[in-house]
């Protein structure tokens, strides 16, 4: 009876290890800024920083990626980039957060986010882009044209080339 007393109270230090538990995943001083809460219901994958992987990815969740990654990723949810990353590959997600950087093309995306100091070399087809102060982008961008083509063609009017 006294050994089982002395382990009912081995129990408490678990109870403590919730509150360890956001001081190890809050990620470094330079990640803050694209560092988004995973949707509740839906499971978050992630790419550490000390990590590379050549490669796919393919799935319904969201993916994070600190460190770098070659290959194309195909996923129903969410891609974020961290700052000090890197990605070589075409991206098809739903919305895209870029603080690292990013060569390819983003294709089919609801929305796309450029963080300061994001980079993204390719192009862009998107719902919606936002692009942040300090970041920088080479490729062609394509955004906006969910509406019916007839809603959106007085928009593209003005830059037609000489036939």
């Amino acid at each position: 009876m006294g050994i089982w007393k002395d382990q009912s109270t081995a129990t408490k230090p678990p109870q403590a290890e919730p509150t360890a538990r956001p001081s190890a995943t809050a990620g470094g001083a330079n990640e803050g800024a694209a560092r988004q809460a995973p949707r509740k219901g839906s499971g978050e994958s992630l790419i550490a920083a000390d990590i590379s992987i050549e490669g796919k990815i393919e799935g319904a969740g969201h993916v994070r990626i600190a460190g770098r990654f070659t290959g194309d990723i195909v996923v129903k949810g969410d891609l974020t980039i961290e700052a000090g990353a890197k990605v070589n590959g075409a991206v098809r997600a739903s919305g895209v957060v870029i603080a690292g950087q990013l060569e390819g093309n983003i294709e089919s995306a609801t929305r796309v986010d450029l963080r300061d100091g994001g980079v993204l070399l390719g192009d862009v087809n998107a719902g919606s882009l936002t692009v942040a102060a300090g970041s920088r982008m080479r490729g062609q961008v394509e955004f906006g044209w969910e509406a019916s083509p007839a809603a959106a063609a007085p928009v593209r009017s003005g830059s037609s080339a000489a036939a």
